[in-house]
């Protein structure tokens, strides 16, 4: 469990005994903590293996691999929810990258990439349909050659609902081929069967990802309701 102090304690994050301190729009809040069944699905296999095999790979490097990915980290900081810049350990770093190549169709990383910069789109709007299914995604800006995207979605959700985190699934990896407007019907009811009912919503998320480094961009959310 995380915890940030002030005067008093000013926010918290993870669990303690049965007990999870988060927070959403409304502020910090402390709930029981529940552990969900694990239905073993495939998507949670698939990813449960691919960690596996970057953690078999990070104990193949020799002791000055492992010492590189150690002396990088300063280079792939990232800032933690209570603002802070934080480095990762050189193990985490190595497990972050790879995990972002691996998913996308590239080799493993043996040695630490140089920090570069990854694309952003500035756009990003997506509609669906309902009585003939059809999930369409318009982004902004081509995908560049040395970039790729994964695509996340959620099932139907209801159309109130304004906040989704862990119900997104990837459907997708698009590259430089794949153009806006880009039809992600068979992708999207390849993995939740059917697009709903009318005035469902459906959220979906795009994350570039430097082919070549493994570092992921902002990612950039949409949603609709479908109305026919």
């Amino acid at each position: 469990m995380k915890i940030k102090f002030g005067s008093l304690v000013v926010a918290g994050s993870g669990k303690i005994g049965g007990h999870v301190a988060s927070k959403n729009r409304a502020g910090s809040y402390l709930r029981t903590k529940v552990t969900p069944v694990n239905p073993q699905t495939l998507y949670q296999s698939s990813i449960r293996n691919r960690l596996t095999s970057i953690s078999q790979a990070w104990r193949g490097l020799t002791a000055a691999q492992r010492l590189a990915w150690n002396a990088a980290v300063g280079d792939f900081a990232k800032t933690d929810i209570f603002g802070d810049l934080r480095n990762p350990s050189g193990f985490n770093l190595h497990q972050r990258l790879n995990n972002n190549l691996l998913n996308i169709g590239e080799a493993v990383l043996a040695v630490p990439p140089v920090p570069s910069a990854v694309d952003a789109f500035t756009e990003f709007t997506m509609s669906h349909a309902v009585a003939v299914p059809a999930v369409t995604l318009t982004f902004d800006g081509a995908i560049a050659v040395d970039m790729k995207v994964k695509v996340f979605a959620t099932a139907p959700q209801s159309a109130g609902k304004s906040f989704v985190k862990s119900e997104y699934r990837q459907i997708a990896v698009l590259d430089n081929a794949d153009v806006s407007p880009y039809v992600a019907t068979s992708d999207y009811t390849t993995k939740f069967g059917n697009t709903g009912a009318i005035g469902q919503k459906i959220y979906v998320k795009m994350v570039q990802v430097n082919m070549a480094t493994g570092q992921e961009g902002t990612p950039i959310v949409a949603s609709s309701i479908s109305v026919a």
